[in-house]
């Protein structure tokens, strides 16, 4: 997978709002994701295409419409390597801090 795809797209607030879009309701065609956004719908385009470009989205054609439909993994894998080994020190923290006052409570 290529991170900086993924950090490049998700830069952006519009694109974010997209991604909210589909994750509200997942399969949506170009012309309901223009509803509501304050841009063309070749602006619309170039984010939806930047987003399937870092594997954001995932399209399927359903007869003449292309459906939009959210890929979460490449978010679970920035989850992963960038925000969970930091949590990992926080939970070890608060673990001993746990086990201390048990302690002191006998």
């Amino acid at each position: 997978m290529n991170m900086d795809a993924v950090f490049k797209a998700l830069a952006d607030p519009t694109r974010r709002q997209l991604l909210d879009r589909l994750h509200a309701r997942n399969g949506q065609t170009l012309n309901e994701l223009c509803e509501k956004m304050d841009m063309s719908r070749q602006a619309v385009t170039k984010h939806l295409a930047l987003l399937e470009a870092a594997n954001l989205i995932v399209v399927q054609w359903q007869g003449r419409e292309k459906l939009h439909y959210i890929n979460p993994v490449p978010i679970h894998e920035i989850a992963e390597r960038w925000i969970c080994k930091f949590e990992r020190g926080r939970l070890a923290v608060l673990s001993d801090l746990k086990k201390k006052l048990e302690r002191e409570d006998r």
